[in-house]
């Protein structure tokens, strides 16, 4: 199986402003392009593009391919079952929504800390162990947002699990937070196959300062930012999967340009994106990766994501002017969102965000800059 995994979670809308609103047209050339390159895995959600994946995907996938020739993954998270018979109702409407019959793979979503005992509680590893001996599922693993101590725990408590869906990018490689260097190794020592969430980091390692362009250009004129990133966590051993959540034909294009005849990079090339790395960490202030999992529940509908991209745009490049296009920019969102001054503190964006940021605190600077 070719390592590239199409991720159904940023798929082009037809309205900027509304996720749901899928581009169908265009994720069908998508689709049909990805299969007759050889590749195979796509990756969806309960709640990915405003809980429009999963139906999409039977649309653009499953009603029009062959079964056999696709591998499909889903998950569930904690956020939207709070009893045993809430996680067969999703499953069940899982398996409507994509039409798919099974799913040959199924992720216990997001666990860390706050979210284990929910799924500890609820007897979901075991839950989703039955779901394989029925055949509804073919393999059971999980993604994970947290320490690699607590995935170490995990993965003794739980060897059935026979994979992990972790967030590894060289920009995150060394980070006191996301620490995927370190989770990375925990699942080797287990021996579990690894698949690869947020490589290019929701888009930033796609568009790099010119510092960091210019070290890969000097290596590989012919070769995007973004390939960089890919090929650097699809070279690591045990790394079965990359997903890339590619939302637009040109971005899947691209990828699938290395991707179709992959070559591991050198220990040369590595240590280039570790050089990169340090340029781009130098100037990102809101290390987000616009996953928008703060944005379904926010009472004040604030388009957080979209905001903090603003900000890291004007901070990385005009930090020190005063009107920018980003101030016009805002302007236009906040007409159909809540401005980041509305922002009343609750907590919930924090609480599901699976980089850990400060997003109250860093909702307070966007509104600094362009609440005026």
């Amino acid at each position: 199986m070719k390592k590239l995994g199409f991720g159904l979670m940023r798929m082009p809308s037809l309205d900027p402003n509304d996720a749901s609103k899928v581009d169908i047209q265009q994720v069908q050339q998508m689709v049909d392009l990805f299969l007759e390159k050889g590749f195979t895995y796509f990756d969806t959600a309960w709640m990915y593009n405003a809980f429009a994946s999963e139906s999409t995907a039977k649309t653009v996938l499953v009603d029009r391919h062959p079964r056999e020739s696709f591998t499909l993954a889903t998950k569930l998270h904690t956020g939207f079952f709070n009893s045993l018979e809430d996680r067969d109702k999703i499953f069940n409407a899982q398996l409507e929504k994509t039409g798919a019959g099974y799913f040959d793979y199924y992720l216990l979503h997001g666990i860390e800390a706050g979210f284990l005992p929910k799924f500890e509680e609820l007897d979901c590893f075991h839950w989703l162990l039955d779901k394989r001996e029925k055949g509804l599922v073919r393999h059971a693993g999980f993604s994970y947002h947290d320490s690699p101590e607590l995935l170490d725990q995990i993965l003794t408590k739980h060897p059935e699990m026979e994979f992990v869906q972790l967030q590894i990018n060289y920009l995150d490689w060394e980070s006191p937070w996301i620490q995927s260097r370190a989770c990375y190794e925990v699942a080797r020592r287990h021996n579990k196959p690894v698949i690869v969430m947020e490589p290019v980091k929701g888009g930033t390692l796609a568009q790099v300062p010119p510092e960091a362009q210019r070290l890969f250009r000097e290596r590989e004129p012919s070769l995007s930012p973004a390939s960089w990133a890919i090929r650097f966590a699809a070279s690591l051993p045990g790394v079965m999967m990359v997903l890339s959540g590619m939302s637009s034909l040109s971005q899947m294009e691209d990828n699938l340009s290395y991707m179709e005849d992959f070559q591991p990079l050198t220990q040369e090339e590595q240590q280039l994106c570790f050089q990169a790395a340090e340029i781009i960490n130098s100037q990102i202030a809101i290390p987000c990766t616009g996953c928008s999992y703060c944005t379904e529940g926010c009472p004040q509908r604030i388009a957080i994501p979209q905001y903090f991209s603003l900000y890291n745009e004007d901070m990385r490049e005009v930090a020190t002017k005063g009107w920018t296009i980003n101030f016009s920019n805002y302007n236009t969102l906040t007409g159909s969102f809540g401005r980041a001054k509305d922002c009343i503190a609750c907590g919930q964006c924090e609480s599901v965000c699976p980089q850990h940021l400060p997003i109250i605190e860093n909702l307070k600077k966007v509104s600094q800059r362009y609440d005026r």
